[in-house]
């Protein structure tokens, strides 16, 4: 089961681990209240892939509840925060596992196969450096004739940023940012915003 407010990731989501014959996504949810409520309805989840910031319950608050209550599902943090606190955090809470939203499709399916197999796996990177992560993204780019700007927005939407909060962070307007997108989209021959989000999980843009 998936836990997440970020409908456009959970999209990419479900169409990387639909092509993995090993995984059946049972329900997802836009908030912890809603996690719950759909647990109660289902008591065969193995494992529930949980975002740390969501709105009504968080995902930290989220875990308590589960192990209070559905003390045999597995827990997966997933999430775009990479500091140490928040991870100890979930840790402490009862999540058998942490991984980033930038990971490869590769390390993400393998983080899920390892915590159903009752093994932990906690994925705590140095933050990187916008700079560093700005010329790795360009080199595997390159191919597709990206604009300097057009990178730049892409490197945000990995960050699972809306279009509104990238228009404020370049001082744009977000009519230029959805332009770009469309563009980007144009260029990296994806057909839809769920396509963009599982480019970027599949080649770990």
């Amino acid at each position: 089961m998936i836990a997440d407010d970020h409908p456009l990731f959970v999209e990419g989501l479900k169409m990387i681990l639909s092509g993995n014959s090993r995984f059946v996504i049972a329900g997802i949810a836009n908030d912890g209240k809603q996690l719950l409520y759909l647990l109660t309805q289902n008591s065969n989840i193995d494992l529930i892939l949980l975002d740390v910031n969501m709105p009504n319950l968080n995902g930290l608050d989220t875990i308590k509840y589960i192990r209070q209550s559905f003390g045999s599902v597995k827990v997966l943090m997933l999430s775009a925060y990479s500091d140490a606190k928040v991870v100890e955090q979930a840790k402490q809470a009862g999540a058998q596992g942490y991984v980033l939203k930038s990971s490869s499709k590769d390390e993400l399916s393998n983080a899920i196969i390892n915590v159903v197999e009752g093994n932990t796996i906690f994925h705590v990177h140095q933050e990187v450096d916008q700079g560093d992560a700005f010329k790795k993204l360009d080199i595997f780019l390159r191919k597709y004739e990206l604009t300097k700007r057009e990178k730049e927005i892409l490197l945000y939407l990995k960050q699972t940023l809306t279009n509104q909060q990238i228009a404020d962070k370049l001082h744009l307007s977000i009519y230029t940012v959805e332009t770009h997108r469309k563009n980007i989209m144009q260029k990296l021959q994806l057909n839809s915003p769920a396509a963009l989000v599982k480019f970027m999980i599949e080649f770990n843009v």
